[in-house]
């Protein structure tokens, strides 16, 4: 993985609950989550069985493209899997936030996840 374990989130987020380390949990169940902590995103993708994975044919001068998690089960067909430390590099590279859920309101264990980038002027 990449030296950078965490940086700052960017972006409003009065929304969200951010998370800087494996240790900290959800305030409740369904509640948005908001962290760029390499550690915290692995723990959350192999809880689920997920691989760090990129879209194939959005590369950008030979660097990962669209970043997704190949979840087992969920047609990752159309998924590459790649290695954490590139899917890494592309996240800090593009100062990415991950905004997840651990759980569901019901208590049931969530795979929602989305990354945001809170610099484009287009979203």
């Amino acid at each position: 993985m990449s030296q950078q374990q965490h940086r700052p989130v960017r972006g409003d987020h009065k929304d969200e609950q951010e998370i800087t380390s494996t240790g900290e949990r959800e305030e409740r169940p369904g509640r948005s989550l908001i962290t760029t902590d390499h550690d915290v995103i692995c723990q959350w993708a192999e809880e689920r069985g997920a691989r760090p994975a990129k879209v194939p044919g959005t590369e950008h001068e030979g660097r990962p493209g669209v970043l997704r998690f190949d979840f087992p089960g969920y047609g990752g067909a159309d998924l590459e899997e790649i290695s954490w430390e590139d899917w890494f590099r592309t996240f800090d590279d593009r100062k990415l936030n991950f905004i997840y859920q651990e759980h569901k309101k019901s208590g049931a264990q969530s795979n929602f996840f989305r990354l945001e980038n809170p610099g484009r002027e287009d979203v």
